[in-house]
């Protein structure tokens, strides 16, 4: 389980180290706000256990990074504006960074890149010469190489944030996303995650999808 106390800490530690020189309030209520948000009820999937596991892969791939600082400040906004009815949660993400880090210390320069983090989270396709794209991506994405236990967690967890959508609804959604992931030439740019995590990735998307497709052709029961 994640520790939001834990989590606050290191945000303050990730703050400091992003304002550089820079002076600028105390960081703790800015964590505190974030970790509010990461805590509503209504998330399943997108909570702070997906923010702590985000964290840890950013900590994994650092090496591939220009800026890991960067990178961790856009893991913390990602989905810090995340409502499942709604389609512009990235973009929102993306104002709530642009507002609150210049008024926390943060250099513009540093808040724009992290904004534009944020913003890549909707395609999840980084440039070729984006390390810093390639390891945000690569981390939010890598729950999908996860092992089949923790991957159908997953997968129940998104249904269950999406509970107000019907069945033959969701199946087309989600279908859809599982196809626009698998299209992509490659799901992780770092070279840790194309050695480690692109063969799983692949086979849990492709066996969710299988899932899916059975589902919707199966004949309506009798009532």
């Amino acid at each position: 389980m994640a520790d939001p106390q834990a989590l606050r800490a290191r945000f303050v530690r990730t703050l400091q180290a992003a304002r550089g020189t820079a002076d600028g309030p105390d960081p703790g209520p800015y964590a505190d706000h974030l970790l509010t948000r990461w805590q509503e009820p209504h998330r399943r999937y997108h909570t702070v256990e997906h923010l702590a596991a985000v964290l840890r892969h950013v900590d994994a791939l650092q090496d591939h990074a220009h800026d890991p600082d960067v990178v961790r400040l856009a893991a913390w906004f990602h989905d810090a504006v995340y409502l499942p009815e709604r389609s512009e949660n990235e973009e929102r993400s993306a104002r709530l960074a642009e507002r609150a880090l210049p008024e926390a210390g943060v250099p513009d320069a540093r808040t724009a890149e992290v904004a534009r983090l944020v913003r890549l989270t909707v395609t999840h396709d980084p440039a070729g010469d984006d390390p810093d794209g390639q390891v945000l991506c690569d981390a939010d994405l890598a729950v999908l190489a996860s092992p089949p236990s923790a991957y159908a967690a997953y997968t129940a967890a998104v249904r269950e944030e999406y509970h107000f959508v019907p069945n033959a609804a969701f199946r087309e959604g989600r279908a859809a996303v599982l196809r626009q992931l698998l299209e992509l030439p490659r799901l992780f740019r770092t070279p840790y995650g194309a050695e480690h995590w692109e063969a799983t990735a692949r086979y849990n998307l492709r066996s969710e999808l299988d899932l899916l497709e059975v589902s919707a052709s199966d004949p309506p029961s009798a009532p």
